[in-house]
């Protein structure tokens, strides 16, 4: 006798398994590496956040005393490199008076040397458990969770339209093929920030996206079902059981997300999240609002904006309940470098004059009333789309096909679609605006940092897919530009510099006005910024087939195109330019204009001149060209002379700029 296995239950048994054996795999990794050495040591803002990780999970508080830097040395071997600290105040709340009635008065705190941390606090405190559990590995462990969360929730909400193959495949590609997994390596609030929108949009829409299923009769319990497996015997109880219980967890998983309570579910945790990144976070509000009242629910649309606004509040009012501060990157706030408040006995708050001001309000009057803003803008959208280290359509490439899919589509006049896309044009522009000079995060960070957080809402753009063609194509391109990152995201985030030097890449403009906060900065030995003999020069170093100057001058390499940035403080007129070498070699040179190719004779000295193209602004009024060079034979002085220096050498230049 035989009996048909009930179809529905093995729908996604298949993703479920592979997901499965991934995250057990990343679980187990995530729990047995070297996390310093591993992480190669402190990156970007890690070391705020780790200390505040171990100071939660230790001490149960926030505040930054010796044994806070201790604790950290003890497992870094090194200071935290890098920790933004803050003097706290104490806050008083009164009430009366004018409108709004409320007064609030701020006074130094008593004890001058009680320091806050001077980041956000939501991430270190949820990962705080599973640090008091496992050390920094339970950093990395609450990484790998929020990234699961987060693909169980993009899966479930494409597989609500698409058969679970192509829904799979494209959920792969939208984490995988993208510069999201190197983010996993951070211990930072990356992850978190991009995993809580996500659900958040999650809660949102699935209730819209289910019934647009359901009005073109493409039901997710009863379409693309697999061929029925036909087992025999004493077995054929087990599907029903099986069967019953899918459907019933089905049923209830189906009138649980698609309550209206998940409106104000996702509205709260976009408020949190806004709290740990303010831009563009705040922004994704918008289209929450703007659904309801598109749909002429006008006090729905009301109450949902004030719950994401009041959740914000709360987590800001409870930084100032704790250091006396709403904004934690405002008031008294200084970073550390090398040296550290209780590192030696006279290592006292007052010792350090350096001050750090990164409050978003005070960048915005800054550069909002600037006669250069439309120019700006203009070409930061470009930097922004198509950037060599930042663009989002390389990087962020899975996005960009949800993108061109939808518009491709029928469901491009969807209403949740419409204000969906609208909201992430809208994060996107007011990062340019507001920060013009620094949308990318700083310091160098693989990809667009600040983008990332805004980059799962593409996710809900995507339309029922009939074919693989859109996860394959995400795949493909996207892994062209982040195949290092995913291969290896330790390295990838340590070590960001690298990723920029060969390959795809470089084919992509470079973010001249962003000079200064280009992945080269952090390379070691220093090849950003250097100065020049000439006043006011100064060069980076984009790759390495060119090296920083010498007393005799700066040599090419005779292996490829060498692109160094070259700022000056006034616009520049030409280059005078010599170039000498051992060999006969054809030398070309660029800065931003015509390219000059000269041949140079052996041991002869050759002067020319390069004409300057128009500049770029850069962030303190100086003019940024992208110079470039190459030599077409090199030579190797080892086999030369003798000498120690196996290095690939073309010619020597030696130049001068003659400024406007």
């Amino acid at each position: 006798m035989t009996t048909t296995w009930p179809r529905r239950s093995h729908r996604h048994l298949g993703p479920a398994l592979v997901a499965f054996v991934g995250l057990f795999i990343l679980l187990s990794l995530a729990r047995s590496v070297d996390v310093p050495r591993t992480g190669y040591g402190v990156k970007s803002d890690e070391a705020t956040y780790v200390a505040m990780a171990l100071s939660l999970a230790y001490d149960g508080d926030l505040t930054y005393e010796k044994r806070d830097l201790e604790r950290f040395a003890g497992l870094y071997h090194s200071g935290p490199n890098g920790i933004f600290l803050k003097r706290g105040k104490h806050v008083r709340v009164e009430l009366g008076g004018p409108f709004p009635f409320v007064r609030l008065t701020k006074r130094d705190d008593t004890n001058p040397d009680r320091l806050y941390y001077g980041k956000a606090f939501i991430y270190p405190l949820l990962a705080a458990p599973l640090v008091r559990l496992y050390g920094l590995n339970g950093m990395l462990i609450f990484n790998v969770l929020l990234l699961a969360v987060a693909v169980v929730c993009a899966y479930a909400f494409l597989a609500a339209e698409s058969p679970p193959a192509t829904a799979a495949l494209f959920t792969s590609a939208f984490f995988g093929a993208a510069a999201l997994p190197v983010y996993t390596a951070f211990l930072m609030p990356d992850v978190f920030n991009l995993a809580i929108v996500l659900v958040a949009y999650f809660l949102w829409l699935y209730k819209d996206v289910r019934r647009t299923a359901e009005s073109v009769r493409l039901k997710p319990d009863t379409t693309y079902e697999p061929t029925p497996v036909v087992v025999s015997g004493f077995s054929r109880t087990l599907p029903g059981v099986v069967s019953g219980f899918s459907r019933t967890l089905s049923d209830m998983m189906a009138r649980l997300l698609t309550a209206p309570w998940t409106d104000f579910a996702a509205a709260v945790l976009l408020g949190t999240a806004t709290y740990s990144k303010p831009l563009p976070v705040a922004m994704l509000v918008a289209p929450l609002v703007a659904l309801a009242w598109w749909r002429r629910r006008w006090v729905r649309g009301f109450a949902v904006g004030a719950v994401a606004v009041a959740a914000a509040a709360s987590v800001f009012a409870l930084n100032a309940a704790v250091t006396g501060e709403f904004n934690y990157q405002g008031g008294d706030r200084k970073t550390f470098v090398d040296r550290f408040p209780f590192d030696r006995q006279d290592a006292t708050w007052q010792t350090f004059a350096q001050d750090v001001v990164d409050d978003p309000g005070q960048a915005a009057q800054a550069v909002l009333i600037n006669r250069q803003l439309p120019a700006r803008f203009a070409r930061n959208v470009e930097y922004f789309l198509l950037g060599r280290h930042f663009g989002f359509i390389p990087y962020y490439f899975p996005g960009f096909v949800a993108v061109i899919a939808w518009l491709s589509s029928r469901r491009r006049r969807d209403d949740w679609r419409v204000v969906t896309f609208a909201g992430f044009v809208l994060a996107a522009v007011v990062l340019l605006l507001v920060l013009p000079f620094t949308w990318s995060g700083g310091g160098g960070p693989p990809g667009n940092r600040y983008a990332l957080s805004a980059y799962p809402v593409l996710l809900f753009l995507m339309p029922p897919m009939v074919s693989v063609a859109p996860g394959l194509l995400a795949w493909l391109v996207g892994a062209l530009f982040t195949a290092r990152m995913l291969v290896s995201p330790f390295a990838a985030a340590k070590f960001t510099w690298e990723l920029y030097e060969r390959g795809m890449p470089r084919r992509l403009p470079v973010e001249l006005p962003m000079s200064q906060d280009l992945p080269v900065a952090l390379a070691q030995p220093m090849r950003s910024p250097i100065p020049y003999s000439d006043p006011g020069l100064r060069l980076s170093f984009l790759d390495q087939n060119a090296w920083p100057p010498e007393p005799t001058g700066m040599w090419v390499s005779g292996a490829g195109r060498a692109e160094i940035i070259l700022r000056a403080e006034r616009p520049v007129r030409h280059l005078l330019v010599e170039a000498e070498s051992p060999i006969r070699t054809t030398l070309s040179v660029s800065l931003g204009g015509d390219e000059v190719h000269t041949v140079i004779e052996p041991r002869k000295v050759t002067t020319f001149t390069v004409p300057a193209g128009s500049p770029v602004p850069g962030r303190y009024g100086d003019s940024v060209y992208l110079m470039t060079t190459q030599s077409s034979d090199g030579f190797v002085p080892h086999l030369v002379d003798g000498s120690a220096d196996y290095r690939n050498l073309g010619a020597l230049l030696r130049f001068r700029a003659v400024l406007k």
